[in-house]
């Protein structure tokens, strides 16, 4: 049965112009302009039998035609004109389907086409066809309620939201971590989910269950144990290493840089050569994963900054390298005894091992199936300098293994980049940045062929990095208050919508506009809130002053503050 009635004499107003994507109506009735509201859906009748094209008020006004003398009784003429987009085409009937929307224009509509509001029924049935569009496929995925009509439940096609990439932008406070433990409750629920969770501030950690796995950075005191994750140097590319080692400024900064290449190579030929893995000598390149040992690094590096060498009349003279790179060791020396770095260079034999990296990245990548799914890692306690580095080392390592897969057994998996103006930023100010934003940019122009989704999660999406934004099709934007965030997010917006993302700095907390290939509909959805709240919500000053006794916690903070861990 359709769900669209139209009659003539319910009709609204008729079509005055036509453009490729807009259309503007005259209203007839000016008792029915009361019911019409800027971003309420109306449906104009198609050119073509058995379709509705469905459209967007985004403009309503009252023009009139001429001035009137202020001594005269006579009224001025005016005419109601209401501004529309097309955002689809609704079919009473595709084959043996009926009430099916497709964002589609099959045609425009003619002038004097009838135009109709959508009441309360109408709105609640076409609500449903949208919905269940979406909820007929297997384990479909929930993103809240429609504000339009509450009753209608709001889905996201899962495919299309990883494939293409997502954007989850709003001002603190506004439900952005509602809605990504929102979505990783339901993503876990899969029999073979497979995500990572990027928990910069440690807040998602109250989110637990089947198909949740967590993982800590190693702390200054952590030793290698189950929940605690290690990112040992060697895992470092060439340029990632001196990032974090060298000082550019360093007038002896390209001879440090050769050095260390050259003496990285010589150890992992040693390591290669003591695990019996010779085989692999022929394909070895500096940045090849491969453990070495760093002490002995530094000796080697030591032996040539010291270095003298036989000259003229039996006299010795300084090395080609004699104290050249003595900023360079003293530079690694201190990183390696920094407690902070504990995650990094920690001297623990097993870190060492040949078959360390494979453990790695089972704990990274197996899927639910097998143990894992979604892995959320806490990067609470690694030093804000350094974190760009190692977030975008888990995220390299994990698109570098994929384009290793065959392609018929590709597991996909989505990395969920929260506070991500910190690590994919859009003014690179150091050069770990630089390495960290590399990793990203790839991701965002290739993931999809290899099966890596991104999910970029920001408070600040005018300090996110452009392109990695322009590459994703998908927008769930919550309340943004100020105008650059406003200004980036209306621009990858697609410009059909009009005036729809006006609505951003007046949504509501836990609202969103929800945009993109994942949407079938440009949708205002009220978020369903999560089973498991993280842990992030904004600490209540006035209610906290208020109170006649509260806890002396400055001295256990002190001395957490010494340890680098609130244990």
């Amino acid at each position: 049965m359709a769900i669209f009635e139209l009659q003539d004499d319910q009709s609204v107003g008729k079509v005055q112009s036509v453009d490729t994507t807009s259309v503007v109506v005259k209203v007839n009735k000016s008792d029915m302009l009361s019911k019409l509201q800027v971003n309420h859906l109306v449906v104009i009748r198609a050119s073509k039998r058995g379709q509705h094209l469905i459209g967007l008020v985004v403009k309503i006004m009252r023009k009139f035609d001429e001035d009137v003398e202020e001594d005269q009784d006579e009224r001025p003429c005016s005419n109601d004109i209401v501004k529309i987009t097309l955002i689809g085409t609704f079919f009473d009937k595709i084959g043996s389907i009926s009430n099916q929307f497709k964002r589609t224009l099959e045609s425009v509509p003619e002038i004097d086409a009838d135009c109709f509001i959508m009441d309360d029924s109408t709105l609640t049935s076409f609500m449903g066809v949208i919905s269940q569009n979406t909820a007929d496929a297997d384990n479909p995925l929930s993103i809240g309620t429609y504000t339009l009509n509450d009753n209608a439940r709001a889905w996201l096609d899962g495919n299309k939201l990883f494939q293409r990439h997502a954007v989850i932008a709003g001002s603190t406070g506004s439900g952005k971590s509602y809605t990504v433990a929102s979505l990783v409750e339901q993503i876990a629920k899969l029999e073979s989910s497979n995500a990572i969770l990027f928990d910069i501030h440690g807040e998602y950690a109250p989110i637990t269950g089947k198909g949740i796995q967590h993982y800590k950075v190693a702390g200054p005191s952590d030793i290698v144990k189950d929940g605690i994750m290690f990112l040992p140097y060697w895992l470092l590319t060439y340029d990632e290493m001196l990032s974090l080692m060298l000082d550019r400024s360093d007038s002896n900064a390209p001879n440090q840089a050769m050095i260390f290449s050259r003496s990285v190579l010589l150890e992992k030929e040693e390591l290669l050569k003591e695990h019996g893995k010779s085989f692999l000598l022929d394909n070895l390149t500096i940045d090849t994963p491969v453990p070495y040992k760093i002490n002995n690094l530094i000796r080697h590096l030591e032996d040539l900054d010291t270095q003298m060498v036989p000259g003229a009349n039996n006299r010795e003279k300084q090395g080609e390298f004699y104290g050249k790179l003595s900023r360079f060791i003293q530079r690694l020396s201190a990183k390696i005894q920094d407690k902070r770095l504990n995650f990094m260079f920690s001297s623990d034999p097993a870190l060492l091992s040949y078959d360390y990296m494979n453990l790695l990245c089972k704990e990274l990548m197996s899927p639910a199936s097998q143990g894992g799914g979604v892995k959320i890692i806490n990067f609470s306690e690694v030093p804000s300098d350094i974190l760009p580095l190692m977030v975008s080392l888990i995220a390299r390592v994990v698109f570098s293994i994929q384009q290793w897969v065959d392609k018929n057994k590709i597991h996909p998996i989505a990395l969920f980049c929260d506070e991500a103006h910190l690590y994919i930023p859009a003014n690179v100010q150091q050069g770990v940045e630089a390495s960290s934003l590399l990793s990203f940019e790839r991701i965002a122009k290739e993931g999809r062929k290899y099966g890596v989704g991104l999910v970029v999660i920001s408070q600040r999406p005018s300090e996110v990095n452009r392109t990695v934004l322009s590459q994703s099709s998908n927008f769930i934007a919550m309340r943004l208050t100020n105008a650059d965030d406003q200004n980036v997010v209306k621009k990858l917006l697609p410009d059909s919508l009009g005036n729809y993302a006006e609505l951003l700095p007046i949504l509501d907390i836990g609202e969103a506009l929800v945009v993109g290939d994942a949407s079938l509909l440009p949708s205002r959805v009220k978020i369903a809130e999560p089973t498991q709240k993280p842990d992030s919500a904004t600490v209540r000053f006035w209610d906290k002053w208020s109170k006649e006794i509260v806890p002396d916690v400055i001295e256990s903070a002190v001395e957490s503050m010494r340890k680098q861990s609130k244990i």
